[in-house]
């Protein structure tokens, strides 16, 4: 098994980690309503579950009904 022969420094670790960065989400804006959202998730407006511009649950029916 692989051993180090020597400590690595912090500074020397740091160093190679640099690269490493947090990238900002993408976003993206529905073209039905306007809303906010992550890139490939569904989001809820209204009472409505929306997915690329299509409603995939309407909860403010169900609501009406009960």
């Amino acid at each position: 098994m692989a051993h180090p022969k020597r400590k690595i420094s912090k500074t020397r670790r740091d160093k190679r980690r640099t690269h490493y960065k947090a990238v900002a989400p993408t976003l993206a804006k529905d073209s039905t309503t306007g809303e906010i959202h992550l890139y490939h998730r569904a989001h809820w407006h209204e009472g409505k579950l929306y997915y690329r511009g299509k409603v995939l649950i309407d909860s403010t029916g169900e609501e009406a009904e009960a």
